[in-house]
Order: C-alpha cells, then structure tokens, then sequence
C-alpha cells in the first residue's frame, strides 16, 4: 500500500466514522478500487488500527465534557449518591447504554464475521429509510439532558445493530436518537460520548489480534500509521463540523447518500466487481468494525 493510497483511506475512515452513512461500506469499496482485499490480512490490520485514530478524535474533542462526566461519575459513586448531579447521571447513561453493545458483540461476533458483503447493501439503505422516518416523523425537541434511562439503553440497542455491517454505529445511534424526539445536535453528541467506552475497549481487543499481520513489513507499517495520523486529524474536524449541520439542518443528505451507496455496491456485487461471500467477506467482520465491533460498525 502506498502512502496516498493510505492517506486517501484514513480521510475517508474519518468522514464516513462519524457521519451516519458506514465506514465499513466505504472502507470496502474504495480498499477494492485501490487493489486491497480483506482478504489480506495486513489490510484487515490497517482497517481495524486507523480506527483507532478516529476513537482518538473523538476523546480529544470531547475531553473536556469526558473529564467531567467520568469525575462526577467517579465521585457520586464515592459519596455513594451517583445520581447527584446532571452530569454523574449522564455518565452512568453511557456506562449503561454501552451493555448491549458489548454483550452483543461477546455474543454474536463469529456469526456477524460469516455474513457476505451482501448484507451491506440491504443494510444501507434500510437504515437510510429508518433514517428517513425519523427525520420525517420525530419531534427533534429533546435535549441530551432529557436522556432518560429507557433512551439511553434503546440507543445503547441501536449501537448494538451496529454489529451488522452496512448499519453504520453513528447512524444507527443517531437515527434511535431522533426517533426517541431528541434534537438532531443532541442525538449526535449522545452518540459521540457514548462510543467512547465501548470503541476503546473493541480497539485495544483488536490491536492485540492485528499487530502482528504487520510485524516485518515496514510499507505498510508506515502507511498504517499515516492512515491513522490522517483519520484522527480529519475526524476531529468532523465531528465539529457534524455537530454544527444538524443544528440548522436536516439528514436527509445522508439518507439519500446510504440510498445511493447501497445501490452502487449492490451493484458492484452483482457484476463481481466486490467479493460477495468468500474468505474476504468472512474475515472483514473481526476486523473492518468495532464489536463492533464489541463494538462499533460503521
């Protein structure tokens, strides 16, 4: 793998990471067109690692409000009062809202890596039609302070569909969100807080399966950790540029942009320009998302 081509696949981890449109789709299908399979297992590697720098975006933007939570968390519980204050129950929200993903990941990790390509496509545009209900049919009212325990543990669902490649884990977050009656900034920022706890923990479990695929090739080395420097750069600005949209603007962008993704790769399937059930689509489960992957499909 050349430099640009690495460069090239850490911008689009960061844009399609964090936007509700699947990383795992778009990981694919541009690795495809620049001559990488999944099937090679350094490629897995450098997919599964530079998503690391996407997990670190987002604990870099958010550090503040991070810091926050996890000391009020870390102090009501010490004072034996973990509800004490707004920001201590928001934390345990997200500590809650992260079970199911994790569960479900421990769980169904080895029947998600069995599913072909095809799944991608399917998931793409149903979740772009659930996008589109919601988007339709929701109050958009909610802020991120109303999170109830029942949102936050139907959201924590949401992330749990995101085992399912295609489904994307933002948009599957995003899209709960919204139905729930939250505000499109506050689903998105809810989403965000509650993928820390739960991609730190899938990336250091995968870091530990893919380093060695790299040990004694220094190309792809090298291009592993400029493609993770690129995904974390970009995904920052990401993240705020995301935030600031859905504050005066709509996702309907997104629906018609998972629409149109899901029909050229099912395109692209269909005439074997992708790989639709063999070895490669087996093995890119454990690797290209985040139990997601536990974890974290894009």
């Amino acid at each position: 793998m050349t430099l640009l081509v690495a460069a090239v696949l850490g911008l689009v981890q960061a844009l399609t990471e964090f936007l509700p449109v699947s990383s795992t789709a778009h990981l694919l299908v541009f690795g495809e067109l620049f001559g990488q399979s999944l099937s090679d297992e350094r490629f897995r590697a450098f997919v599964a690692i530079i998503q690391v720098g996407t997990t670190l975006a987002v604990i870099v933007y958010f550090r503040e409000e991070l810091w926050r939570l996890a000391s009020a968390g870390i102090s009501g519980l010490a004072h034996r009062r973990p509800l004490a204050s707004a920001e201590a129950r928001l934390a345990w929200l997200i500590v809650l809202g992260t079970i199911p993903a994790a569960v479900a990941g421990k769980l169904l990790e080895r029947r998600i890596e069995e599913l072909g390509n095809g799944v991608i496509a399917f998931s793409l545009v149903a979740w772009g039609l659930i996008l589109l209900a919601a988007e339709r049919f929701a109050s958009h009212r909610r802020t991120i302070s109303d999170v109830a325990l029942a949102d936050a543990l139907a959201i924590g669902a949401g992330q749990a569909m995101a085992l399912v490649p295609g489904t994307s884990r933002s948009g599957a977050t995003i899209t709960t969100g919204m139905a729930l009656g939250l505000r499109r900034e506050d689903a998105a920022r809810f989403s965000f807080l509650l993928s820390v706890p739960i991609t730190i923990g899938a990336g250091l479990y995968k870091l530990k399966k893919v380093l060695p695929a790299l040990s004694g090739h220094r190309d792809w080395a090298a291009a592993t950790v400029l493609g993770t420097v690129v995904a974390f750069v970009a995904g920052y600005f990401v993240i705020g540029w995301l935030l600031a949209y859905l504050r005066t603007r709509t996702t309907y962008v997104f629906v018609a942009w998972r629409i149109l993704a899901g029909v050229l790769i099912a395109m692209m399937l269909w005439r074997g320009v992708l790989p639709s059930s063999d070895e490669s689509a087996r093995t890119s489960g454990a690797t290209a998302r985040q139990p997601s992957s536990g974890a974290s499909a894009s």
